[in-house]
């Protein structure tokens, strides 16, 4: 079956009368993804394709630039003046009442959102309603096959060891008295990448203490704290093989550089650690019983769960996004709090499962591992689960 075929089961389903996809100097990238343009390639006009339900698609292109959608099929129509863009797309559209873009209802869900508001204006002059592309979307744009989805598990293995290695690598620094900072350990996170040959868009996050509570803490060359005996320690760590078309793998772990945690580490741990439990048997009930799943659903079971233990405050964003090409993807999202996401969650798509607990001016807990639902609906966890704090001796 050809995508143009899936499409139009998708908008047969979603009683949409087609699907048009806009761009205007690259705003549009989940439309230049399905239509498989090239990140590098440059376009300077509008285009639009025009996918009915029923009938043929139709291209319509900037005389200056008409080759851009000659890849894909259906009629092509140019305009060159705005006066021939508006009359061509007004007698293209004329008849159908529901008309998909990537356009989210009151910024919802804002991934979705790449057609500019004029724009959908001038859709709607013609006595159209637009509707989200959100709901079919992502089956275009974060599935994988299998030979990614087994370069991601690869990749997630590869993390594991990595991040076991810095652990003992800290360890030996602490036992030698030898001083080490957070941006030290990131440094080292960073040649083991480039050993494994794998590459990542942003360093790891080493954050000690208080630093481990602020979600996006980055240690720098300067300032980054020394890691001292008895430090609470959170490592988070993202990276893909380097060959085009892999998946990234996500994953934070959390330690201790002593024998024994606190009575309130271990509480916390315990409490986001069920939180994860909790999303994940959400996520493998739902696929193995045939029955849809949503975004907000997954985070809704985590976050219960941290409500529930009176820390619910304290848990201030999602529990997870998707990971495709790009570590956040272009699919559903594990998110009932930053907005809610009723896009659904499909197989050979892959996601993170990251509940936390912050506590400001003391420390936080964000354990983190992701799963990936094959096409047959059996769900993997990729970068292995953390059942106990890891400890580190030092004396």
């Amino acid at each position: 079956m050809t995508k143009i075929e899936q499409v139009k089961k998708h908008l047969e389903a979603n009683q949409i009368d087609g699907w048009l996809l806009y761009d205007f100097h690259g705003s549009n990238s989940l439309a230049r993804t399905f239509l498989e343009i090239p990140p590098q390639a440059v376009t300077t006009r509008r285009f639009f394709y025009w996918i009915p339900v029923k009938g043929s698609p139709i291209k319509l292109v900037h005389a200056i630039e008409s080759h851009v959608l000659d890849r894909w099929p259906g009629e092509k129509r140019l305009f060159s003046s705005w006066q021939s863009l508006q009359s061509e797309l007004q007698t293209l559209l004329k008849g159908s009442k529901r008309i998909a873009m990537e356009y989210s209802p009151n910024n919802s869900i804002p991934y979705i959102s790449k057609v500019d508001a004029g724009t959908v204006d001038l859709i709607r002059s013609f006595g159209s309603m637009v509707v989200s592309s959100g709901q079919f979307l992502p089956y275009f744009t974060a599935v994988f096959n299998e030979v990614q989805g087994q370069g991601l598990i690869r990749t997630g293995k590869a993390l594991e060891r990595i991040v076991d290695d810095t652990w003992k690598w800290i360890e030996s620094h602490l036992q030698k008295k030898q001083k080490i900072t957070e941006y030290d350990v990131q440094q080292k996170m960073l040649a083991d990448f480039a050993a494994a040959d794998l590459l990542t868009d942003n360093p790891p996050i080493v954050a000690t203490n208080a630093h481990s509570a602020d979600p996006h803490y980055e240690p720098q060359r300067s300032g980054s704290s020394l890691i001292c005996p008895g430090d609470w320690i959170l490592l988070d760590c993202w990276a893909k093989e380097k060959h085009p078309g892999s998946i990234f793998a996500d994953m934070a772990r959390v330690g201790i550089a002593a024998l024994y945690p606190s009575a309130k580490q271990q509480e916390l741990f315990h409490i986001v650690r069920e939180a994860q439990a909790a999303a994940t048997e959400l996520v493998k009930s739902r696929f193995a019983a045939h029955q849809p799943l949503m975004g907000w659903e997954v985070d809704a079971a985590a976050r219960s769960v941290i409500n529930e233990a009176g820390y619910g405050e304290f848990f201030i964003h999602r529990t997870g996004h998707n990971i495709e090409t790009s570590v956040h993807g272009s699919g559903a999202n594990m998110d009932d709090l930053e907005m809610h996401d009723e896009r659904p969650v499909i197989p050979n798509t892959a996601f993170s499962i990251e509940p936390a607990i912050y506590l400001p001016n003391e420390f936080g807990v964000r354990l983190e591992y992701d799963l990936y639902v094959h096409k047959d609906g059996k769900v993997d966890i990729v970068c292995g689960e953390q059942n106990a704090i890891a400890t580190l001796q030092v004396d």
